[in-house]
This record gives structure tokens, C-alpha cells and sequence, in this order.
């Protein structure tokens, strides 16, 4: 997988009160690989972080989406369309010729 598209799973899955675990089991991503892409998003300065006090008194840490990652999420989901398209563009040539190829054989018989 791409980093683009890591990236991309990672910022959809960013809702309130998430952690990089439920992040993690929710997109299929270990924890680690989660934390190593959220700390790379967060310098980008696409996603920040902050620290808060949970009911049972551990720290946790709330993840939001900047105005730029709103915006790195908008053009990153725009290209994954384009891109399916174009892969489904291209198996819609792949089974019109296949169509056309058994056609031919079913007339030769």
C-alpha cells in the first residue's frame, strides 16, 4: 500500500474520541503502524493531538483534523476516486473484449 493510502485511512478514521487502538483495529493497521503514520500526519501538520484526563483518570490523547488535513483529506480521497475509476474504466475494456473474443470463438464453431 501506498503511503498516500495509509494516510488516507488513517485521517477517515479520525472521529472524536478515538484511539490509535480502535484507529488500529478498525482499518487493520497494527498500533504501531497507526502511531508511526499519526506522528508523521501531526508534523505535517495535518492532524494535531491533545492530551485530556479520562473518566478513569488516565491521560488520553484526542486526535483532530486541521483545516489542512481536512483539505490533504479531500484531494487524497479525490485521487483514490480517480484512480478506482480508472481501474474500473479499464476491466469495463477488459470484459467488453473478452465478451467480443468469446463471441467470435462461439461463431467460428
Amino acid at each position: 500500500m501506498t503511503t498516500e493510502y495509509n494516510d488516507l485511512e488513517i485521517l477517515r478514521a479520525i472521529k472524536a474520541d478515538v484511539s490509535q487502538p480502535s484507529i488500529a483495529k478498525e482499518i487493520g493497521f497494527s498500533v504501531g503502524k497507526v502511531n508511526f503514520i499519526l506522528k508523521a500526519l501531526i508534523e505535517k501538520g495535518l492532524v494535531k493531538s491533545e492530551r485530556f484526563l479520562s473518566s478513569n483518570n488516565r491521560m488520553k490523547y484526542a486526535y483532530l483534523l486541521t483545516d489542512k488535513g481536512v483539505k490533504e483529506k479531500m484531494k487524497l480521497t479525490q485521487k483514490f476516486i480517480d484512480r478506482k475509476k480508472a481501474e474500473y474504466e479499464e476491466l469495463q475494456k477488459e470484459l467488453e473484449q473478452d465478451r467480443q473474443n468469446y463471441l467470435s470463438c462461439e461463431e467460428n464453431k
